[in-house]
């Protein structure tokens, strides 16, 4: 992959591929196009490196295929709007409905799909940022919004969120990475993947993958990933809790959340190459999605997308997404390489 696979331009903006490098060789890649990352290069236990992050390599299949979110920072509302409708200061907002007459990841022009300001400072860091002017997508607010990517030496991608409204709103940014850990050059189901997640409970859901308001226990049930399982396990177990998914689909409440500084929410492991990741974040929630056939040549792939929790504006019990004007929102996302 290269600059001219992502460049040119999208109605006025010019869209490019951007290129982090650390002194370990890992290397990541990202456009500004949807503020995506489209590639992150790692060792296996051997020191063969490849890509574990699945999705498009060029401009035009994004333009020309269905699935719009891979590698992508969704927003305004990452996750499920039931029906779209929000209150924000006494005000009532329909947004535009774009699954089963619900609001996903910001609706049909959310943040995936916009070319965002961008300004590579170095070698390891690369600035994103974009103004949503009041009324875009249905919501109140100029927001401008401001992602850092970071490719330490330490061998961490730290994706840094942060952004101010001149008015209420509402916000829940996500980043919406598929991976696959034996790598794109091979391709193989994720299925013997093990995979820990630092949650106790669950937000329930109705058949529209809607909360029902009920914070649910993962104690025996396929959702309970407290020890490392493999991906596989459970993943079609006849099970109440994942009756509408067909999977996993599912949004996590973390332990620890509330706290200033990230905290580890997940670690998954690829036993047969080695390759390992651990994410940390100072979000509440962690959507883990399992993808079926998402791109041809891959046989599946994952997602773990920090956030705040689905249909937050309709359950009061849930973490608030209001912000309010001229206050600072800010969280981070760091994705930690282990072989």
């Amino acid at each position: 992959m290269n600059k001219t696979d992502f460049q040119g331009t999208l109605g006025n903006r010019t869209v490019n591929l951007y290129t982090l490098t650390n002194s370990n060789g890992l290397r990541a890649s990202v456009t500004n196009y949807g503020a995506r990352l489209t590639a992150f290069e790692m060792p296996d236990r051997q020191g063969n490196f490849d890509n574990v992050v699945v999705g498009y390599g060029s401009m035009n299949e994004f333009l020309t295929n269905e699935e719009q979110y891979f590698g992508a920072v969704v927003g305004r509302y990452a996750n499920r709007i039931a029906g779209g409708r929000i209150t924000v200061d006494d005000h009532t907002y329909q947004l535009p409905c774009n699954l089963d007459g619900h609001h996903l990841h910001g609706g049909p022009q959310g943040f995936h799909q916009v070319v965002w300001g961008a300004d590579q400072v170095d070698a390891q860091t690369l600035n994103l940022s974009y103004r949503s002017t009041d009324g875009e997508g249905g919501y109140p607010g100029n927001l401008g919004v401001k992602v850092t990517y970071e490719l330490t030496d330490h061998d961490e991608l730290r994706v840094t969120y942060s952004a101010e409204s001149d008015t209420q709103t509402i916000l829940n940014m996500s980043h919406h990475a598929y991976y696959n850990l034996h790598g794109t050059s091979n391709g193989d189901s994720v299925d013997n993947h093990r995979l820990t997640l630092h949650a106790d409970h669950f937000t329930e859901v109705d058949s529209d993958l809607i909360p029902t308001g009920k914070i649910a226990t993962v104690a025996d049930t396929p959702l309970d990933f407290r020890a490392p399982k493999a991906l596989g396990e459970d993943r079609k177990a006849d099970h109440p809790c994942l009756n509408h998914t067909e999977g996993y689909d599912h949004n996590f409440v973390l332990r620890g959340y509330g706290h200033e500084n990230p905290h580890l929410a997940a670690e998954i492991e690829e036993p047969k190459s080695g390759r390992a990741l651990q994410l940390y974040t100072s979000e509440p929630g962690l959507q883990f999605y399992y993808s079926e056939h998402p791109v041809s040549g891959i046989e599946s792939a994952f997602c773990l997308e920090p956030q705040h929790f689905p249909d937050s504006p309709h359950h009061n019990h849930f973490p608030s997404t209001v912000l309010d004007a001229h206050e600072t929102y800010q969280w981070e996302m760091i994705l930690a390489v282990h072989t």
